[in-house]
Protein backbone atom coordinates (compact mmCIF):
# COMPACT_ATOMS: atom_id res chain seq x y z
CA UNK A 1 0.00 0.00 0.00
CA UNK A 2 1.06 3.60 -0.30
CA UNK A 3 1.91 4.90 3.06
CA UNK A 4 2.71 8.40 4.60
CA UNK A 5 2.94 9.82 1.17
CA UNK A 6 -0.10 12.33 1.51
CA UNK A 7 -1.01 14.74 4.43
CA UNK A 8 -4.21 17.09 4.17
CA UNK A 9 -4.20 19.91 6.72
CA UNK A 10 -7.25 22.11 7.03
CA UNK A 11 -4.83 24.73 8.87
CA UNK A 12 -3.75 26.58 6.29
CA UNK A 13 -5.80 24.98 3.86
CA UNK A 14 -2.24 23.60 2.34
CA UNK A 15 -1.59 19.85 1.35
CA UNK A 16 1.93 18.47 1.80
CA UNK A 17 4.20 16.20 -0.21
CA UNK A 18 7.29 14.73 0.00
CA UNK A 19 8.25 16.67 -2.56
CA UNK A 20 10.05 19.71 -1.47
CA UNK A 21 9.17 22.08 -4.91
CA UNK A 22 5.91 23.57 -3.58
CA UNK A 23 3.45 23.92 -6.67
CA UNK A 24 0.86 26.16 -6.77
CA UNK A 25 -1.70 25.60 -4.15
CA UNK A 26 -4.25 24.85 -6.37
CA UNK A 27 -2.05 22.17 -8.88
CA UNK A 28 -1.09 20.65 -5.37
CA UNK A 29 -4.83 19.81 -5.56
CA UNK A 30 -4.77 17.76 -8.55
CA UNK A 31 -1.15 16.18 -8.02
CA UNK A 32 -3.06 15.10 -4.07
CA UNK A 33 -6.22 13.55 -5.94
CA UNK A 34 -3.92 11.79 -8.51
CA UNK A 35 -1.39 10.57 -6.01
CA UNK A 36 -4.61 9.50 -4.14
CA UNK A 37 -6.29 7.40 -7.45
CA UNK A 38 -2.92 5.63 -7.94
CA UNK A 39 -2.94 4.65 -4.22
CA UNK A 40 -6.44 3.37 -4.80
CA UNK A 41 -5.53 1.48 -8.09
CA UNK A 42 -2.09 -0.44 -5.94
CA UNK A 43 -4.49 -1.31 -3.16
CA UNK A 44 -7.25 -2.92 -6.03
CA UNK A 45 -4.21 -4.64 -7.67
CA UNK A 46 -5.54 -2.78 -10.87
CA UNK A 47 -3.77 -4.41 -13.85
CA UNK A 48 -1.03 -2.19 -15.91
CA UNK A 49 -3.72 -1.94 -18.53
CA UNK A 50 -6.75 -1.11 -16.51
CA UNK A 51 -4.57 1.38 -14.36
CA UNK A 52 -3.85 3.13 -17.77
CA UNK A 53 -7.36 3.51 -18.64
CA UNK A 54 -8.64 5.01 -15.67
CA UNK A 55 -5.57 7.34 -15.71
CA UNK A 56 -6.64 8.75 -19.34
CA UNK A 57 -10.77 9.21 -18.68
CA UNK A 58 -9.93 11.00 -15.33
CA UNK A 59 -7.10 12.96 -16.42
CA UNK A 60 -9.40 14.45 -19.31
CA UNK A 61 -12.15 15.38 -16.89
CA UNK A 62 -9.88 17.38 -15.61
CA UNK A 63 -8.47 18.94 -17.99
CA UNK A 64 -11.90 19.91 -19.87
CA UNK A 65 -13.28 21.16 -16.42
CA UNK A 66 -10.39 23.40 -16.12
CA UNK A 67 -10.16 24.59 -19.78
CA UNK A 68 -13.59 26.14 -19.52
CA UNK A 69 -11.79 29.19 -17.98
CA UNK A 70 -8.66 29.01 -19.89
CA UNK A 71 -9.43 30.07 -23.76
CA UNK A 72 -5.73 29.23 -24.89
CA UNK A 73 -6.51 25.45 -24.22
CA UNK A 74 -8.26 23.49 -26.82
CA UNK A 75 -11.16 21.01 -25.62
CA UNK A 76 -9.77 17.27 -26.70
CA UNK A 77 -13.78 17.09 -27.91
CA UNK A 78 -13.05 16.14 -31.59
CA UNK A 79 -9.71 15.08 -31.27
CA UNK A 80 -10.32 12.02 -29.42
CA UNK A 81 -11.88 8.77 -30.45
CA UNK A 82 -15.34 9.31 -29.91
CA UNK A 83 -15.29 12.31 -27.52
CA UNK A 84 -18.10 14.62 -28.01
CA UNK A 85 -18.47 17.87 -27.24
CA UNK A 86 -17.98 18.63 -23.53
CA UNK A 87 -20.91 20.89 -21.53
CA UNK A 88 -19.71 24.18 -21.03
CA UNK A 89 -20.39 26.08 -17.73
CA UNK A 90 -23.01 28.65 -17.53
CA UNK A 91 -21.54 31.63 -19.66
CA UNK A 92 -20.76 35.06 -17.22
CA UNK A 93 -21.41 32.50 -14.14
CA UNK A 94 -18.96 32.41 -11.53
CA UNK A 95 -16.95 29.34 -10.44
CA UNK A 96 -13.98 27.75 -8.91
CA UNK A 97 -13.02 25.79 -12.21
CA UNK A 98 -9.88 24.18 -10.12
CA UNK A 99 -12.77 22.89 -7.34
CA UNK A 100 -14.58 21.70 -10.47
CA UNK A 101 -11.43 20.02 -12.44
CA UNK A 102 -10.77 18.60 -9.47
CA UNK A 103 -14.03 17.49 -8.35
CA UNK A 104 -14.35 15.67 -12.23
CA UNK A 105 -11.09 13.97 -11.57
CA UNK A 106 -11.92 12.13 -8.49
CA UNK A 107 -15.31 11.25 -9.44
CA UNK A 108 -14.21 9.80 -12.56
CA UNK A 109 -11.69 8.06 -10.89
CA UNK A 110 -13.75 6.82 -7.96
CA UNK A 111 -16.74 5.46 -10.90
CA UNK A 112 -13.91 3.28 -12.20
CA UNK A 113 -12.23 1.82 -9.81
CA UNK A 114 -13.23 -0.93 -6.51
CA UNK A 115 -12.14 1.18 -3.50
CA UNK A 116 -14.69 4.22 -3.29
CA UNK A 117 -14.38 4.99 0.31
CA UNK A 118 -10.64 5.87 -0.23
CA UNK A 119 -10.94 8.09 -2.81
CA UNK A 120 -13.99 9.88 -0.69
CA UNK A 121 -12.06 10.23 2.01
CA UNK A 122 -10.10 12.72 -0.30
CA UNK A 123 -12.58 13.96 -1.92
CA UNK A 124 -14.34 14.85 1.23
CA UNK A 125 -10.91 17.09 2.54
CA UNK A 126 -10.88 18.93 -0.97
CA UNK A 127 -14.40 19.61 -1.14
CA UNK A 128 -13.91 21.15 2.43
CA UNK A 129 -10.86 22.92 1.52
CA UNK A 130 -12.52 24.72 -1.29
CA UNK A 131 -15.88 24.82 0.99
CA UNK A 132 -13.69 26.91 3.06
CA UNK A 133 -12.62 29.69 1.03
CA UNK A 134 -16.19 29.96 -1.81
CA UNK A 135 -19.53 30.96 -0.81
CA UNK A 136 -21.77 28.14 -0.96
CA UNK A 137 -23.53 29.35 -4.23
CA UNK A 138 -20.15 29.69 -6.13
CA UNK A 139 -19.11 26.10 -4.32
CA UNK A 140 -22.43 24.33 -5.12
CA UNK A 141 -22.44 25.48 -8.46
CA UNK A 142 -18.64 24.38 -9.46
CA UNK A 143 -18.86 20.70 -7.64
CA UNK A 144 -22.49 20.47 -9.98
CA UNK A 145 -20.03 21.47 -12.99
CA UNK A 146 -17.55 18.76 -12.22
CA UNK A 147 -19.93 16.27 -11.77
CA UNK A 148 -21.45 17.68 -15.56
CA UNK A 149 -17.99 17.06 -16.79
CA UNK A 150 -17.64 13.36 -15.18
CA UNK A 151 -20.92 12.64 -16.23
CA UNK A 152 -20.16 13.19 -19.79
CA UNK A 153 -16.60 11.19 -19.59
CA UNK A 154 -18.33 8.64 -17.62
CA UNK A 155 -20.62 8.18 -21.07
CA UNK A 156 -17.80 8.03 -23.45
CA UNK A 157 -15.89 5.83 -21.56
CA UNK A 158 -18.81 3.11 -21.77
CA UNK A 159 -18.45 2.81 -25.64
CA UNK A 160 -14.63 1.92 -25.70
CA UNK A 161 -15.39 -1.70 -25.28
CA UNK A 162 -13.98 -2.08 -22.03
CA UNK A 163 -17.66 -3.86 -20.48
CA UNK A 164 -17.69 -6.20 -23.73
CA UNK A 165 -14.19 -7.62 -23.20
CA UNK A 166 -15.44 -8.42 -19.39
CA UNK A 167 -17.42 -11.28 -21.07
CA UNK A 168 -15.27 -12.60 -23.82
CA UNK A 169 -14.24 -16.71 -23.10
CA UNK A 170 -11.06 -17.18 -21.15
CA UNK A 171 -7.70 -16.96 -22.91
CA UNK A 172 -6.55 -20.20 -23.81
CA UNK A 173 -3.21 -21.02 -23.78
CA UNK A 174 -1.11 -22.68 -26.77
CA UNK A 175 0.95 -25.59 -27.10
CA UNK A 176 3.14 -24.65 -29.49
CA UNK A 177 6.34 -24.70 -28.81
CA UNK A 178 7.73 -21.34 -28.14
CA UNK A 179 4.40 -20.11 -27.28
CA UNK A 180 3.53 -18.15 -23.52
CA UNK A 181 2.40 -19.95 -20.71
CA UNK A 182 1.96 -19.57 -17.07
CA UNK A 183 5.08 -18.76 -15.18
CA UNK A 184 5.91 -19.57 -11.45
CA UNK A 185 5.84 -18.98 -8.53
CA UNK A 186 1.89 -18.32 -9.17
CA UNK A 187 1.48 -19.54 -12.55
CA UNK A 188 -1.32 -16.98 -13.39
CA UNK A 189 -3.52 -16.77 -16.39
CA UNK A 190 -3.10 -14.73 -18.81
CA UNK A 191 -3.93 -10.91 -17.97
CA UNK A 192 -6.38 -8.74 -20.64
CA UNK A 193 -5.99 -11.02 -23.54
CA UNK A 194 -8.88 -8.70 -25.11
CA UNK A 195 -6.73 -5.21 -24.64
CA UNK A 196 -5.92 -4.77 -27.55
CA UNK A 197 -9.68 -4.78 -29.29
CA UNK A 198 -10.46 -1.61 -26.97
CA UNK A 199 -11.47 1.36 -28.55
CA UNK A 200 -8.16 3.62 -28.17
CA UNK A 201 -7.97 7.45 -27.62
CA UNK A 202 -5.68 8.70 -30.98
CA UNK A 203 -4.76 5.84 -32.70
CA UNK A 204 -7.36 4.28 -35.23
CA UNK A 205 -6.94 0.84 -33.94
CA UNK A 206 -4.79 -1.17 -31.87
CA UNK A 207 -2.82 -2.79 -35.01
CA UNK A 208 -1.79 0.44 -36.25
CA UNK A 209 1.77 0.13 -35.61
CA UNK A 210 3.04 -3.16 -35.41
CA UNK A 211 6.61 -3.77 -34.74
CA UNK A 212 9.07 -5.87 -36.71
CA UNK A 213 8.68 -9.49 -35.79
CA UNK A 214 10.12 -11.35 -33.66
CA UNK A 215 12.94 -13.84 -34.20
CA UNK A 216 11.33 -16.94 -35.34
CA UNK A 217 11.20 -19.86 -32.42
CA UNK A 218 13.88 -21.89 -33.25
CA UNK A 219 16.77 -24.09 -30.94
CA UNK A 220 19.16 -23.90 -33.14
CA UNK A 221 22.16 -23.14 -31.07
CA UNK A 222 23.63 -20.85 -33.27
CA UNK A 223 19.76 -19.25 -34.65
CA UNK A 224 18.91 -15.70 -33.96
CA UNK A 225 16.45 -16.80 -31.43
CA UNK A 226 18.72 -19.09 -29.16
CA UNK A 227 21.73 -16.19 -29.31
CA UNK A 228 18.20 -14.08 -28.17
CA UNK A 229 17.72 -16.05 -25.25
CA UNK A 230 21.24 -16.91 -24.00
CA UNK A 231 21.75 -13.10 -24.00
CA UNK A 232 19.12 -13.03 -21.18
CA UNK A 233 20.90 -16.00 -19.27
CA UNK A 234 24.70 -14.25 -19.48
CA UNK A 235 23.12 -10.95 -18.52
CA UNK A 236 21.75 -11.70 -15.50
CA UNK A 237 25.23 -14.36 -14.54
CA UNK A 238 27.12 -10.97 -14.80
CA UNK A 239 24.96 -8.05 -13.02
CA UNK A 240 26.42 -5.17 -11.48
CA UNK A 241 24.90 -3.91 -8.22
CA UNK A 242 23.60 -0.92 -10.09
CA UNK A 243 21.90 -2.92 -12.56
CA UNK A 244 20.39 -4.67 -9.95
CA UNK A 245 19.22 -1.55 -8.64
CA UNK A 246 17.74 -0.13 -12.17
CA UNK A 247 15.42 -3.46 -12.21
CA UNK A 248 14.27 -2.88 -8.88
CA UNK A 249 13.42 0.41 -9.24
CA UNK A 250 11.03 -0.17 -12.59
CA UNK A 251 9.84 -3.07 -11.56
CA UNK A 252 6.33 -1.68 -11.07
CA UNK A 253 4.68 -5.24 -11.12
CA UNK A 254 1.26 -5.35 -9.14
CA UNK A 255 1.59 -9.26 -9.63
CA UNK A 256 4.25 -10.17 -7.33
CA UNK A 257 3.29 -13.03 -5.48
CA UNK A 258 5.53 -14.87 -2.49
CA UNK A 259 5.41 -18.46 -1.82
CA UNK A 260 6.17 -19.93 2.03
CA UNK A 261 4.66 -23.13 2.15
CA UNK A 262 1.51 -23.63 1.52
CA UNK A 263 0.91 -19.96 2.16
CA UNK A 264 1.23 -17.38 -0.86
CA UNK A 265 0.45 -13.47 -0.63
CA UNK A 266 1.30 -10.59 -2.72
CA UNK A 267 3.29 -7.18 -2.53
CA UNK A 268 1.16 -4.38 -3.99
CA UNK A 269 3.44 -1.70 -6.47
CA UNK A 270 2.14 0.74 -8.78
CA UNK A 271 1.88 0.15 -12.32
CA UNK A 272 4.65 1.27 -15.31
CA UNK A 273 1.39 4.08 -15.65
CA UNK A 274 1.44 4.65 -11.76
CA UNK A 275 5.32 5.40 -12.22
CA UNK A 276 5.12 7.95 -14.96
CA UNK A 277 1.62 9.59 -13.07
CA UNK A 278 4.52 10.12 -10.71
CA UNK A 279 6.80 11.42 -12.99
CA UNK A 280 4.39 14.19 -14.18
CA UNK A 281 3.58 15.48 -11.10
CA UNK A 282 7.17 15.96 -10.43
CA UNK A 283 8.35 17.47 -13.84
CA UNK A 284 5.04 19.80 -13.49
CA UNK A 285 5.86 21.08 -10.19
CA UNK A 286 9.87 21.78 -10.91
CA UNK A 287 8.26 24.05 -13.71
CA UNK A 288 5.88 25.79 -11.09
CA UNK A 289 3.23 24.47 -13.15
CA UNK A 290 -0.32 25.90 -12.43
CA UNK A 291 -3.53 23.34 -12.80
CA UNK A 292 -4.34 24.02 -16.05
CA UNK A 293 -0.68 23.39 -17.52
CA UNK A 294 -0.61 20.57 -14.80
CA UNK A 295 -3.68 18.92 -15.81
CA UNK A 296 -2.49 19.03 -19.56
CA UNK A 297 0.89 17.10 -18.67
CA UNK A 298 -1.17 14.45 -16.96
CA UNK A 299 -3.93 14.03 -19.39
CA UNK A 300 -1.36 14.06 -22.39
CA UNK A 301 1.08 11.60 -20.63
CA UNK A 302 -2.39 8.92 -19.65
CA UNK A 303 -3.54 9.65 -23.24
CA UNK A 304 -0.16 7.97 -24.61
CA UNK A 305 0.27 5.59 -21.92
CA UNK A 306 -2.69 4.28 -22.14
CA UNK A 307 -2.81 3.79 -26.14
CA UNK A 308 0.50 2.27 -25.48
CA UNK A 309 -0.93 -0.40 -23.51
CA UNK A 310 -3.79 -0.62 -26.15
CA UNK A 311 -0.67 -1.72 -29.08
CA UNK A 312 1.40 -3.48 -27.12
CA UNK A 313 -1.06 -5.95 -25.56
CA UNK A 314 -2.51 -6.07 -29.18
CA UNK A 315 0.74 -7.29 -30.31
CA UNK A 316 1.72 -9.09 -27.20
CA UNK A 317 -1.59 -11.57 -27.97
CA UNK A 318 -0.44 -11.79 -31.80
CA UNK A 319 3.29 -12.37 -31.33
CA UNK A 320 2.04 -14.96 -27.92
CA UNK A 321 6.13 -15.34 -27.37
CA UNK A 322 7.00 -17.11 -24.77
CA UNK A 323 9.17 -15.97 -21.59
CA UNK A 324 13.07 -16.07 -21.13
CA UNK A 325 12.00 -17.90 -17.82
CA UNK A 326 10.40 -20.53 -19.77
CA UNK A 327 12.83 -20.49 -22.60
CA UNK A 328 15.87 -20.55 -20.01
CA UNK A 329 14.57 -23.49 -17.98
CA UNK A 330 13.90 -25.85 -21.05
CA UNK A 331 16.82 -25.60 -22.98
CA UNK A 332 19.39 -23.84 -21.08
CA UNK A 333 19.32 -23.90 -16.96
CA UNK A 334 16.24 -25.33 -15.36
CA UNK A 335 17.25 -24.37 -12.27
CA UNK A 336 17.51 -20.59 -13.32
CA UNK A 337 15.13 -17.73 -12.10
CA UNK A 338 15.25 -14.37 -13.32
CA UNK A 339 15.90 -11.12 -10.95
CA UNK A 340 12.34 -10.08 -11.16
CA UNK A 341 9.04 -12.26 -11.08
CA UNK A 342 7.62 -12.32 -14.35
CA UNK A 343 4.67 -10.61 -15.02
CA UNK A 344 1.38 -12.99 -16.36
CA UNK A 345 1.61 -12.42 -20.25
CA UNK A 346 3.80 -12.57 -23.00
CA UNK A 347 6.89 -11.40 -24.04
CA UNK A 348 6.87 -9.36 -27.23
CA UNK A 349 7.13 -6.43 -27.31
CA UNK A 350 8.23 -5.35 -23.91
CA UNK A 351 5.38 -3.05 -21.96
CA UNK A 352 7.60 -1.10 -20.26
CA UNK A 353 9.74 0.10 -23.45
CA UNK A 354 6.38 1.07 -25.09
CA UNK A 355 4.68 2.52 -22.68
CA UNK A 356 7.89 4.70 -20.88
CA UNK A 357 8.83 5.60 -24.36
CA UNK A 358 5.30 6.79 -25.28
CA UNK A 359 4.96 8.52 -22.00
CA UNK A 360 8.48 10.34 -22.44
CA UNK A 361 7.37 11.70 -25.88
CA UNK A 362 4.72 13.36 -24.54
CA UNK A 363 6.38 15.11 -21.76
CA UNK A 364 9.33 16.04 -24.09
CA UNK A 365 7.17 18.14 -25.68
CA UNK A 366 5.50 19.72 -23.23
CA UNK A 367 8.41 20.31 -20.92
CA UNK A 368 11.61 20.11 -22.77
CA UNK A 369 13.99 17.73 -24.07
CA UNK A 370 16.78 18.74 -21.88
CA UNK A 371 14.66 18.73 -18.14
CA UNK A 372 17.08 16.49 -15.31
CA UNK A 373 14.74 15.70 -12.78
CA UNK A 374 14.97 13.32 -9.55
CA UNK A 375 12.70 10.63 -9.33
CA UNK A 376 11.16 9.93 -6.13
CA UNK A 377 8.12 7.43 -7.64
CA UNK A 378 9.30 4.42 -5.55
CA UNK A 379 10.69 6.14 -2.32
CA UNK A 380 7.29 5.05 -0.70
CA UNK A 381 7.77 1.33 -1.39
CA UNK A 382 11.33 1.50 -0.28
CA UNK A 383 13.11 1.99 -3.01
CA UNK A 384 15.57 5.56 -3.24
CA UNK A 385 14.86 8.10 -5.77
CA UNK A 386 17.39 8.14 -8.77
CA UNK A 387 18.46 11.13 -10.83
CA UNK A 388 17.69 11.55 -15.11
CA UNK A 389 18.91 14.36 -17.10
CA UNK A 390 16.08 13.89 -19.23
CA UNK A 391 12.64 12.43 -19.69
CA UNK A 392 13.98 10.35 -22.80
CA UNK A 393 17.04 9.18 -20.31
CA UNK A 394 14.08 7.83 -17.68
CA UNK A 395 12.61 5.84 -20.31
CA UNK A 396 15.54 4.40 -22.14
CA UNK A 397 16.69 2.78 -18.21
CA UNK A 398 13.00 1.88 -18.06
CA UNK A 399 13.46 -0.54 -21.43
CA UNK A 400 16.41 -2.04 -20.79
CA UNK A 401 15.74 -2.27 -16.99
CA UNK A 402 13.82 -5.30 -18.41
CA UNK A 403 16.75 -7.12 -20.04
CA UNK A 404 18.31 -6.68 -16.70
CA UNK A 405 15.70 -8.31 -14.81
CA UNK A 406 15.40 -11.61 -16.67
CA UNK A 407 12.00 -11.06 -18.19
CA UNK A 408 12.46 -9.99 -21.64
CA UNK A 409 14.79 -10.61 -24.47
CA UNK A 410 16.64 -7.52 -26.42
CA UNK A 411 14.28 -7.34 -29.66
CA UNK A 412 11.10 -6.71 -27.21
CA UNK A 413 13.29 -4.11 -25.56
CA UNK A 414 14.38 -2.05 -28.98
CA UNK A 415 10.92 -2.68 -30.66
CA UNK A 416 9.30 -1.64 -27.74
CA UNK A 417 11.31 1.93 -27.87
CA UNK A 418 10.16 2.16 -31.69
CA UNK A 419 6.44 1.00 -31.24
CA UNK A 420 6.38 3.55 -27.89
CA UNK A 421 7.22 6.72 -30.21
CA UNK A 422 5.32 5.87 -32.81
CA UNK A 423 2.55 5.86 -30.25
CA UNK A 424 4.05 9.13 -28.42
CA UNK A 425 4.41 10.90 -32.04
CA UNK A 426 1.11 10.40 -32.77
CA UNK A 427 -0.33 12.01 -30.11
CA UNK A 428 1.97 14.73 -30.58
CA UNK A 429 1.30 15.81 -34.16
CA UNK A 430 -2.66 14.99 -33.85
CA UNK A 431 -3.68 16.30 -30.75
CA UNK A 432 -3.20 19.76 -30.13
CA UNK A 433 -4.30 21.08 -26.40
CA UNK A 434 -2.27 24.51 -25.54
CA UNK A 435 -2.84 27.22 -28.15
CA UNK A 436 -1.15 30.60 -26.75
CA UNK A 437 -2.80 32.62 -29.43
CA UNK A 438 -6.09 32.15 -28.13
CA UNK A 439 -5.12 34.47 -25.02
CA UNK A 440 -6.12 36.90 -27.49
CA UNK A 441 -9.86 36.18 -28.07
CA UNK A 442 -11.96 37.81 -26.38
CA UNK A 443 -15.28 35.48 -25.93
CA UNK A 444 -18.57 37.45 -26.02
CA UNK A 445 -19.84 35.80 -22.48
CA UNK A 446 -16.59 34.75 -20.95
CA UNK A 447 -16.54 31.98 -17.61
CA UNK A 448 -15.76 34.22 -15.02
CA UNK A 449 -13.36 32.76 -11.95
CA UNK A 450 -14.92 33.04 -8.31
CA UNK A 451 -13.81 36.27 -7.32
CA UNK A 452 -13.03 37.55 -3.88
CA UNK A 453 -16.62 38.99 -3.44
CA UNK A 454 -17.55 35.27 -3.38
CA UNK A 455 -14.84 33.90 -1.74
Amino acid sequence: MMVGALVVTMAGCAIVTRDSHPAPPDAEALHAAVHQLSGVMVYDIFSPPQASRVYAYATVAAYEALRAGHPEYRSFAGQLNGLTAVPAPDPGTEYSLSLAGVHAFMTVGRQLTFSRARMDSLRSAMDERFRGTLSPAVYDRSVAYGDTVAKHVLAWASTDRFLQTRGYPKYTVSAAPGRWVPTPPAYMDAIEANWGVLRPFVMDSGSLFRPAAPPSFDTTKSSAYMRMVSEVLETSRHLTDEQRAIAAFWDCNPYVMHVQGHTMFATKKITPGGHWMGIVAIASRNADADIMRSSEAYARTALAMADAFIATWAEKYRSNVARPETMINAYLDERWEPVLQTPPFPEYPSGHSVVSTAAATALTQLYGDSVAFVDSSEVEFGLPARSFPSFEAAAAEAAISRLYAGIHYRPAIDEGARLGRQVGSLLVSRVATHDPRAKQVVAAAPVRAATAGER
